[in-house]
């Protein structure tokens, strides 16, 4: 099924609570892009593997520049401090280790903590990017998506069916239903989104919570 407008923000939003003043964050494509318009008013600098440390909110419509885009070849703008240098100091920022948080989407995560993001057996794709560094190098990743695919299938799963992007690397989930964490004994869910309840988080979810911290029962709606 598919992600509408006000979900993709909701999520955003609630990604953004999780990132702390004087980080250095790295965004993907899609909903993690939509965080920096969550983070105005935090001391925190974005990094982007085009060669940007700084980016700020998106532009207003009209006010784009064209020789300024993020990763993913969207339109983003600066904040003041912002740098700008080639993707091999980019990268050698990523394989330092001096990242504080990757948010990036998925295909699947499994309840280790498996990623799998970077491609769909048969289907062409324009590159895996620098999603196979950043899973392994950043301290923490945090995933935002769906909780389920368009056919209805869970995405948060016991073992990944598509090929791995990295092991036992992913801290965090986010979805259109739930705040999950991935610990060393498995899932724990942290939060459940209205309109939906701890029974059919667990329904929608293809792997065992080992806890669940929400302090609601079955059934019940935040």
């Amino acid at each position: 099924m598919g992600m509408g407008k006000d979900i993709r923000h909701k999520i955003a939003a609630r990604a953004a609570k999780e990132i702390k003043p004087g980080m250095i964050v790295n965004l993907g494509i899609g909903i993690p892009t939509l965080v920096a318009d969550y983070t105005e008013d935090l001391p925190v600098m974005f990094h982007a593997e085009n060669g940007i440390l700084g980016t700020g909110p998106s532009p207003s419509e009209g006010k784009e520049n064209p020789h300024l885009c993020n990763a993913g070849g969207f339109p983003v703008t600066t904040i003041p401090g912002g740098s700008y240098f080639d993707s091999a100091t980019a990268f050698a920022i990523v394989r330092r280790g001096l990242l504080d948080l990757t948010i990036m989407g998925a295909l699947e995560v499994s309840e280790r903590g498996d990623l799998a993001n970077w491609i769909v057996p048969g289907k062409r794709v324009p590159g895996m990017g620098g999603a196979l560094e950043l899973a392994q190098k950043a301290r923490k990743v945090m995933i935002l998506m769906n909780h389920v695919s368009k056919d209805g299938r869970p995405k948060i799963v016991k073992e990944c069916s598509l090929p791995l992007t990295a092991a036992q690397c992913v801290n965090q989930i986010i979805t259109d239903m739930a705040v999950i964490s991935v610990e060393k004994e498995g899932l724990v869910l942290d939060e459940v989104f209205e309109p939906y309840t701890v029974e059919k988080v667990k329904e929608c979810t293809g792997a065992p919570f080992v806890r669940i911290n929400t302090g609601l029962k079955e059934g019940e709606r935040l």
